[in-house]
């Protein structure tokens, strides 16, 4: 990875040329993760920028990007390696085929043991997230919504960050060159066990302040004008005030401005806001609190 990150602010810096705006706490957080090699935790809801911040901390430090997409049920070897069975199948029948032939020409016996060898090749061998970030150095793995994960996969996940290796039992030790720097995101719907968490940096992301969503609408959406971008981040920020299934999160803000701009809007009114709800809350329940509390003060201008 790049040396040139000497600071929290080169890494803002950094961050920012890929069009990621972090705060000094998350720039913080990303720079001492990366100068002590620790894992990060990031922690925080839903859409407040907890994936995108691995994927620009990738392109800032020149990295390969690995995602991990954590779900109940997932195991060791959907998230390591698995063997690719139909091209060892092929592979076998062509390798008994030139054997077979050999052997009536020759004489000799069809060596069972090296065909059966041929099948545990490297090249059978599918890397999975974490074999592929171990294999691919540098690389900032992302292991994303780790929460979702059961406890099992939380344990066998905790032995791989430790040793930055795995063992597959047909082909020895795989090791990392360089430890990947590991980013884990968790939306809270289950705690991950302390033992996880204490190997880890950890950081709570917030919502954006306004100044900064703002800012994060017209980095992202160069043609949001300046009043639509304030406009959106003021009613985004009061709908996060109300006690709504799912407030809106930066990318829900991102998404909502998108949709006025197709609309060709220059301004946030209550007959926009009333069509485009859709973009920014995802639950009937609160599209109904959010009508309910009136559109006009949602839209108001900010004082």
């Amino acid at each position: 990875m790049t040396t040139s990150l000497h600071s929290p602010g080169a890494l803002a810096e950094a961050l920012a040329s890929t069009g990621y705006l972090a705060d000094e706490g998350l720039a913080t957080a990303g720079f001492l993760a990366l100068k002590l090699g620790r894992p990060l935790f990031l922690e925080g809801e839903a859409g407040v920028g907890k994936t995108s911040f691995a994927q620009a901390l990738a392109v800032a430090t020149g990295a390969t990007f690995v995602r991990l997409q954590c779900y109940e049920g997932l195991d060791a070897a959907q998230a390591l390696y698995d063997w690719d069975f139909p091209r060892q199948i092929l592979h076998l029948r062509a390798a008994e085929a030139a054997a077979t032939a050999a052997a009536a020409a020759t004489g000799a016996p069809v060596d069972a043991a090296a065909i059966e060898a041929g099948l545990y090749d490297r090249r059978f061998l599918i890397a999975r997230p974490l074999l592929q970030a171990l294999e691919h150095s540098p690389c900032v793995l992302l292991v994303d919504e780790v929460d979702r994960a059961d406890d099992e996969f939380e344990a066998f996940l905790l032995e791989v960050l430790a040793e930055a290796a795995i063992t597959v039992p047909e082909l020895g030790r795989i090791a990392a060159e360089t430890p990947p720097l590991t980013v884990l995101t968790s939306n809270r719907t289950r705690e991950v066990h302390d033992a996880l968490k204490r190997r880890c940096l950890y950081h709570w992301v917030e919502h954006p302040d306004f100044d900064r969503e703002v800012a994060i609408l017209r980095e992202r959406l160069p043609e949001v004008t300046e009043r639509l971008a304030a406009e959106v981040a003021t009613a985004a920020g009061r709908m996060r005030e109300l006690d709504l299934i799912k407030p809106p999160g930066v990318a829900e803000s991102i998404d909502w401005a998108g949709a006025l701009v197709a609309l060709g809007a220059r301004a946030l009114d209550p007959d926009l806001a009333a069509a485009t709800l859709g973009a920014v809350l995802k639950y009937r329940e609160d599209v109904t609190r959010v009508r309910a509390t009136g559109l006009d003060n949602l839209v108001a201008s900010r004082q």
